[in-house]
């Protein structure tokens, strides 16, 4: 018994000290990551206040389907952009029953100076339906430039000329730049899990894409909240055609584009994406697809996620130490400085305000995404758009 009572005593202990080891390494994470948004801080205002003047003719592909309350508001957004240059709107849906169609029809109407024009899509020529209707969009694109967000993202008047404009930046590398990407904020609807997704996305996601930025010495993926490109360089890195069957589309076209050797930037812009009204069941299968899509895109970087979980771990230290006085003083320090980090990611550079409102949501998100974090180990399925696939090597395979 004594035997027992020493071993646990001596587990106990080893246990603490892995606690506050792995909870230092967390802070130092979380000191990266202000370093990482005072860079981009810095970057961004010099953008801003010197522009190119850059605004070649553009082709804007949206994938469509199905019409939610912020549909109108956000093609509308982009109807209403401050361009001095040409572009066009394509609007892709796989069916003329589609609901989009009548939100296309409206947008025809209510701009006739804009050229606005819907393309019907019904071949699947992938797993992703989304891949397979840009595909066909591309097709019809008119432009050497072209521009792919979400139906739901909402943006500035001068989106196209901020985005567009980072083309002819010169690189310390000697890079042409091949695509602009563009960090975002979630606009949350009605109800519990949608504000924590949208907190997730201000205060755990765009965090990371910033740190990753400085330790990387730059942007070497996308997001899909803005992919403008070139169409030589997405020739360069095998076409639309290549990511038919990839869950993470988004992330995939910018890693082969940088591979194909174009630097890739994030423009001076932040955009906006819609978050849906989930029901529990809903918010943790998205949180799921979500977690299991970027461990399969970046595996070792997906391991590494545990350092970016300070609160959980800082909490753990307290529990196997017996709530010493050195783990109480580790937790309110690490509070006090993932509290500051997402003041300054989510209010600061993403301009979200219901950061403010949700901040005292925030412990709470942190457990459910370290608990989310470890499960998303246990399986490589994944629901996706009412369809269940397994996840392996960036490559989605239907479940029968």
């Amino acid at each position: 018994m004594q035997d027992f009572a020493l071993w646990f005593a001596q587990g106990s202990l080893w246990l603490a000290r892995m606690m506050t080891m792995l909870t230092a390494a967390s802070m130092v994470y979380g000191l990266l990551a202000l370093v990482a948004v005072w860079s981009y801080r810095l970057s961004r205002r010099s953008a801003l206040a010197s522009p190119t003047g850059f605004a070649p003719p553009v082709s804007v592909l949206k994938p469509l389907k199905g019409h939610d309350l912020s549909l109108l508001e956000a093609l509308r957004s982009h109807c209403m952009q401050q361009y001095p240059g040409e572009y066009e709107l394509l609007c892709g849906v796989s069916s003329l029953d589609d609901p989009a169609v009548s939100a296309v029809r409206e947008m025809q109407t209510e701009f006739p100076e804009r050229n606005i024009r819907l393309i019907l899509c019904p071949e699947r020529l992938g797993a992703s339906g989304k891949v397979s209707n840009l595909i066909q969009m591309e097709r019809e694109a008119k432009h050497d430039f072209l521009l792919i967000n979400d139906g739901d993202i909402l943006v500035s008047p001068r989106y196209l000329e901020r985005v567009m404009g980072e083309f002819v930046r010169v690189q310390r590398n000697g890079r042409a730049v091949g695509m602009v990407t563009a960090l975002y904020r979630g606009r949350a609807e009605r109800g519990l899990w949608s504000r924590i997704e949208a907190l997730t996305i201000a205060t755990d996601f765009q965090p990371g894409v910033l740190a990753s930025r400085l330790v990387e010495r730059g942007i070497h993926f996308a997001l899909g909240s803005t992919l403008a490109v070139r169409r030589d360089a997405l020739a360069a890195a095998g076409g639309l055609e290549v990511l038919v069957d990839e869950l993470a589309d988004d992330y995939e076209m910018g890693a082969r584009i940088d591979r194909a050797g174009y630097a890739i930037l994030l423009a001076p812009e932040i955009v906006e994406t819609g978050v849906p009204a989930y029901h529990w069941s809903g918010f943790v299968r998205h949180q799921l697809r979500w977690a299991r899509t970027v461990r399969d895109s970046r595996r070792w970087g997906y391991l590494g996620l545990l350092f970016t979980h300070m609160l959980p771990l800082a909490l753990a230290g307290v529990i196997t130490s017996g709530a010493s006085l050195w783990s109480q003083w580790l937790l309110a320090m690490a509070l006090c400085l993932r509290l500051g980090l997402a003041m300054q990611v989510g209010v600061g550079v993403l301009g979200d305000r219901q950061v403010f409102r949700d901040l005292w949501l925030l412990p709470l998100r942190d457990l459910l995404a370290f608990a989310l974090w470890i499960a998303s180990f246990a399986s490589d399925e994944i629901e996706w758009r009412g369809e269940r696939f397994v996840l392996k090597n960036g490559t989605l395979t239907p479940i029968e």
